[in-house]
């Protein structure tokens, strides 16, 4: 479990179902005092950069991240979605520390990976101005430009309530999602 309790009401319902009435009862969903401190002890560390809570948890405890394109010192931050509940962090290392990257890269047709690191490299480039100089973060989900890195950054982007196959693949092994 999580500080706060799993992010969604059980397997009869997606965690996603969960976090859409979360959205319709907050306005701001933009970290307060709160949530910066909280999100630093969910981290273990400071946050690098700039980011908004997206998906809490029942007790309204953050669950997953939106990180700004760009690190506070101006570092390219490819990774947009950042899993930080603890529980689900500590359920999607298990599969992966048992070869869940390579399942899931067999399990998912390569095109549809493909098609998803696109549309999430879509997503955060929007938000990088067309004028800006320098670095840009490249890749799609993980920062990743083919294949399955990170099941965790897949299943953040999952509750956010995108279309990852890899998120929801993970989800399904962990629970969150009936298969």
């Amino acid at each position: 479990m999580s500080p706060g309790g799993p992010v969604g009401p059980g397997p009869d319902e997606t965690a996603r179902d969960e976090t859409a009435r979360d959205e319709t009862s907050r306005d701001d969903l933009s970290p307060s005092i709160d949530d910066d401190a909280l999100v630093t002890e969910l981290l273990g560390r400071p946050p690098a950069g700039a980011f908004d809570v997206v998906v809490r948890a029942e007790n309204g405890v953050p669950a997953v991240i939106a990180n700004a394109p760009f690190l506070h010192d101006g570092t390219p931050m490819p990774t947009r979605y950042w899993l930080v509940d603890p529980a689900l962090r500590e359920a999607v290392s298990r599969i992966e520390s048992s070869g869940g990257v390579r399942e899931a890269e067999a399990a998912i047709p390569e095109e549809r990976v493909a098609d998803a690191h696109a549309r999430y490299a879509a997503e955060r480039d929007t938000l990088i101005s067309k004028d800006h100089q320098g670095p840009r973060p490249s890749g799609g989900v993980g920062g990743t430009r083919q294949g399955v890195k990170c099941l965790h950054a897949h299943l953040a982007w999952w509750l956010t309530g995108a279309d990852d196959p890899v998120g929801e693949w993970t989800a399904v092994r962990i629970g969150l999602h009936p298969s």
